[in-house]
């Protein structure tokens, strides 16, 4: 332990790593653009800039703390420098912040209002750049960078993509995929990090917001909306409702406000899911063949199976993601003319995951020739067409999903969350339903924000070697050992986004440990209080397969080929 003396008051540090983490801890919010605690140190912006008593100056994040250290955050001096960094920022940045997707959530706007920075007075003279928008989930907007590399380091160490870099030098310096390819050109996985940690507008969400309002307004169509587990514990952020409360029936009520006809919970689909993964498990297990099983719910993930491990690809479980089976079903249900009413379909699916823009235009996202799913928007993009709508949200009353497809166990809630898939299908395997059995698998390791967690599952007389994985970085490294033959498991669930769906790329970013953590517990708690806790246990889904799915389990359920 050692003691730092912080504008004149003694603070106490231990394992922090950096200047910045004391300063933090002391209660100061010194301003970064550049620094984030679960990537590199980069020290681009130098706003963290701090004083010693002997007058020297340094970037704190980049600084290792010592015992005796003598630090001012906020003198004349320092005040004229973060100010003049941010002056030299905004003159080579686009400015049309009245109209930027990144308005009033965007920190180098928040910063320029903070220290005050109302005038510019040098000139942009950087050339405008082109849009890059060929991507699904995402658009690159070159002239709103201020290369702080956070995109760069969190698609190379959270993903181990490295779609981004930096290219030129000096005021010509940029980032761009190499040989300045378009995103879509890229082993780009859509996974939308990069814009979570992104500061500015110049990573944003390809929104579809516009799609669904004039889908609303089509007197001709009947517009259903299916509404992720992880959705629900994060809209409420937005509304000052506490971070991590479960909103699903708020969020009901807003959609069928706004004009949605018919809103379903995927967390029945996730039910789905569960019964046909846990079936094709033990069906590989027993034969011997294609294991490890590797999950599939995560298009991600499967992309960066696809595209970087095709040895495995016959491993990728063949079912379709719970996205795909609810559009799947909801689709053909309405294929029925007495369901129908002379109304023709469109599915909307709400999702943390911008990765699911993606999903729902591959061809095996399709049946029957027509798309299952017809528009994605996520979480981000939910919130603003709530506040577009004016609707008073948090003072909503709560509304049950409809039916027949609004149901889910817990098994399917838990989805949201790092291994709530493997939960949900040992759960299926084990014929108990009591708390102790319950119990004994929630403590089997495989819950936790590890981002590697192994653990083995008895079952039948056999061990079952599991590994669950957030974070593709995480999942190569898996993925590596496995290729070696230095691992050896039956089954893999990889979330390509760290601690699950909840840190989804569509999620409302800038949110920090304490939400993280509220995130995991809020869907813990909707599993807590869910009366029904395995899929086999939902009545609507037996009586989906004793109905609707016969005969057509293969074709709606699941991919004849990634």
């Amino acid at each position: 332990m050692g003691i730092m003396m912080i504008d004149g008051r003694k603070v106490e540090f231990t394992s922090e790593k950096n200047v910045l983490s004391v300063i933090r801890k002391a209660g100061i919010d010194i301003p970064t653009l550049c620094y984030h605690s679960e990537v590199s140190t980069f020290g681009a912006c130098r706003l963290c800039t701090v004083e010693d008593d002997r007058g020297r100056t340094f970037a704190s994040c980049s600084e290792e703390p010592r015992d005796g250290m003598v630090i001012y955050t906020n003198t004349g001096r320092i005040k004229r420098h973060r100010k003049l960094i941010l002056e030299l920022l905004l003159a080579a940045h686009c400015r049309d912040c009245t109209t930027c997707v990144k308005s009033g959530e965007c920190n180098l706007q928040r910063l320029a209002h903070r220290l005050g920075v109302t005038q510019i007075r040098f000139e942009n003279t950087r050339p405008p750049r082109e849009i890059d928008n060929s991507s699904p989930a995402i658009i690159r907007d070159p002239n709103k960078c201020i290369l702080c590399g956070d995109c760069i380091r969190a698609c190379e160490e959270l993903q181990g993509i490295g779609a981004l870099g930096f290219a030129f030098r000096g005021t010509d310096a940029m980032v761009m995929p190499a040989f300045d390819k378009k995103l879509s050109e890229t082993q780009c996985v859509n996974c939308g990090q990069c814009r979570v940690f992104c500061p500015t507008g110049a990573i944003s969400i390809h929104t579809n917001m516009d799609e669904v309002w004039e889908a609303l307004a089509d007197p001709d169509l009947r517009v259903v909306a299916q509404v992720a587990p992880a959705v629900r514990v994060a809209v409420g952020d937005a509304f000052g409702l506490k971070k991590g409360t479960s909103v699903m029936g708020k969020i009901v009520n807003v959609l069928h406000r706004m004009g949605f006809d018919e809103v379903y919970d995927t967390t029945f689909s996730a039910d789905l899911t569960v019964m046909e993964e846990s079936a094709e498990f033990l069906n590989r297990l027993h034969a011997g063949i294609k294991l490890p099983l590797l999950t599939s719910c995560c298009p991600s993930w499967v992309k960066f199976v696809t595209d970087q491990y095709p040895e495995f690809k016959d491993n990728l479980s063949t079912c379709r993601s719970p996205q795909g089976m609810m559009s799947a079903v909801v689709k053909e249900w309405y294929r029925d003319p007495k369901h129908a009413g002379g109304k023709r379909t469109v599915m909307v699916s709400i999702m943390p995951c911008t990765a699911k823009k993606m999903e729902a235009k591959r061809p095996n996202s399709f049946t029957k020739g027509e798309q299952d799913t017809d528009i994605v928007i996520t979480t981000t993009e939910l919130i603003r067409m709530i506040n577009n709508s004016g609707i008073d949200f948090a003072e909503l009353d709560p509304e049950a999903s409809d039916v027949p497809f609004g149901f889910g166990s817990g098994g399917g809630v838990i989805f949201g969350v790092t291994g709530g898939v493997t939960e949900a299908v040992l759960r299926r395997l084990i014929p108990e339903h009591n708390k102790v059995a319950l119990d004994a698998i929630a403590e089997c390791g495989v819950r936790g924000d590890d981002a590697i967690k192994e653990f083995t599952f008895p079952y039948e007389g056999t061990e079952l070697k599991i590994c669950v994985v957030s974070g593709l970085a995480n999942a190569r490294e898996v993925m590596e050992r496995v290729k070696r033959g230095e691992a050896q498991y039956h089954l893999i669930e990889v979330m390509a986004c760290r601690r699950g769906c909840i840190m989804g790329g569509g999620q409302p970013p800038f949110a920090g440990i304490r939400t993280k953590a509220a995130r995991a517990k809020g869907i813990y708690s909707a599993d807590n209080m869910s009366i029904i806790k395995k899929p086999d246990e939902n009545p609507m889904i037996m009586a989906l397969y004793d109905g609707l799915l016969k005969g057509k389990t293969h074709e709606l359920l699941h991919n004849s080929s990634y």
